[in-house]
């Protein structure tokens, strides 16, 4: 269904980020980190796709890429003042770092 909604919507940063969700649901990592990514250099300012993306990382052993992503999306948290996503970044790193 999201799918079919992407087709009639491709630039809709939510549909995106679903399918993603519903990719690795479904266990298509690359997929979903596929998808994750477009959605990123299309979008990025979408927030939820960094951590996504970041878990998706760490899951396939790219714990260097991982942390790349974390950081990359802090910077946008810190300028949109987005105090959720910050905290569940911050601790992503933390957890990452340990």
């Amino acid at each position: 269904m999201i799918e079919e909604m992407l087709e009639t919507n491709p630039d809709d940063s939510f549909l995106r980020y679903a399918a993603a969700l519903e990719y690795r649901k479904a266990g298509e990592s690359q997929r979903a980190l596929e998808t994750l990514k477009n959605l990123i250099a299309h979008d990025p300012d979408y927030l939820g796709s960094y951590y996504q993306l970041g878990k998706l990382l760490e899951d396939s052993g790219d714990a260097d890429e991982a942390m790349k992503v974390y950081r990359s999306g802090l910077t946008i948290a810190q300028k949109t003042q987005d105090v959720k996503t910050l905290g569940e970044l911050h601790e992503a790193i933390m957890l990452l770092e340990d």
